[in-house]
């Protein structure tokens, strides 16, 4: 039976493809008469998950933003038996209102496939202004044979009646690296330590820092944590300036659920959002940012918040 998949779930799923072997068939005659062995059917390709569409939370900044950066990425990225064709996205598209023309930089959103299911785990703001927004849709999406995902950062602008998605911006980890340092392989391995495709993508591929990489260890130590971005999909430059990200060259990751509790969630004890930056930053980090803001600090403006952050922790490093 296949189970449907929770609001921002992290399961891996296989949408595995099972193949047949051919078998032979052959009629003979004897003295006792003709006798017929017949091949088994080729077996089909095993169903792809049942999916949920994704919700915010109602204490959200502004939960519209995100719905409609989730909902245009759900019509590109999903679709029944048939309906992979870009024309057929463009009309999905177009049935929200948005703009059809945004499904030609879906990028790998849109893997050659007859049919696709997509579960988002998270969405969370890349950037959160009076007049823009950057929406970061973190996904898992299977195809017949394949599982995989990618994170997309979401531009949209504020309309009416609602806001309009202006852009798409797939994360491309690039390629697996031959060989992982010894930190990288650990923290793939570290169940306490949850990863997205993408996520995981970016590590596979050798360009996660090492400080990030000792820091996730020494935290992990304590908390379970569930990453939303390293660096692809992320904004290239601190969103609404042009001061370049440290999350491009791998040197800062962002948390959104710490111990099980989403950072959003307003429910979400204080007590453990407090600690957890403070372990960020006694793990090296120069800047932690979150829905709170700390006092104290190794250095200035160590600690920061903003409507930006209230979704998720911000743990970045200088080297």
């Amino acid at each position: 039976m296949r189970q449907p998949l929770g609001r921002r779930s992290l399961l891996l799923g296989t949408g595995g493809l099972l193949v047949g072997t051919a078998g032979c068939s052959a009629t003979s005659r004897t003295a006792a008469g003709p006798s017929t062995s017949a091949s088994p059917p080729p077996s089909s390709p095993a169903p792809l998950p049942t999916t949920t569409a994704w919700r915010p939370d109602r204490d959200d900044v502004d939960p519209d933003v995100k719905l409609r950066a989730v909902q245009v990425v759900e019509a590109i990225g999903a679709w029944p038996a048939g309906q992979g064709s870009a024309a057929a996205a463009r009309r999905r598209v177009a049935a929200l209102g948005a703009v059809p023309s945004l499904v030609d930089s879906a990028g790998p959103l849109r893997p050659a496939a007859d049919e696709a299911a997509l579960q988002v785990i998270d969405a969370q703001y890349g950037g959160i202004l009076a007049d823009t927004a950057s929406v970061m849709v973190v996904c898992r999406q299977w195809t017949p044979g394949h599982a995989g995902g990618t994170t997309v950062d979401v531009r949209l602008s504020r309309a009416r009646p609602r806001w309009e998605v202006t852009a798409l911006h797939p994360g491309r980890p690039g390629a697996a690296a031959p060989s992982l340092p010894a930190a990288a392989r650990q923290v793939l391995d570290d169940p306490r330590i949850g990863l997205p495709p993408a996520a995981e993508a970016d590590i596979r591929s050798g360009h996660i820092h090492p400080t990030v990489l000792r820091a996730l260890l020494r935290l992990a130590g304590t908390y379970r944590m569930d990453i939303t971005v390293f660096r692809s999909g992320h904004p290239l430059h601190v969103f609404g300036t042009d001061r370049p990200s440290d999350h491009p060259p791998g040197r800062a990751f962002d948390v959104g659920r710490i111990d099980g509790h989403e950072v959003v969630d307003p429910a979400t004890p204080r007590r453990l959002t407090e600690s957890f930056m403070r372990d960020a930053a006694a793990a090296g980090s120069y800047n932690v940012g979150g829905p709170v803001q700390l006092s104290g600090g190794a250095t200035a403006n160590q600690f920061f918040t903003d409507a930006t952050h209230h979704d998720h922790v911000h743990v970045g490093f200088a080297s």
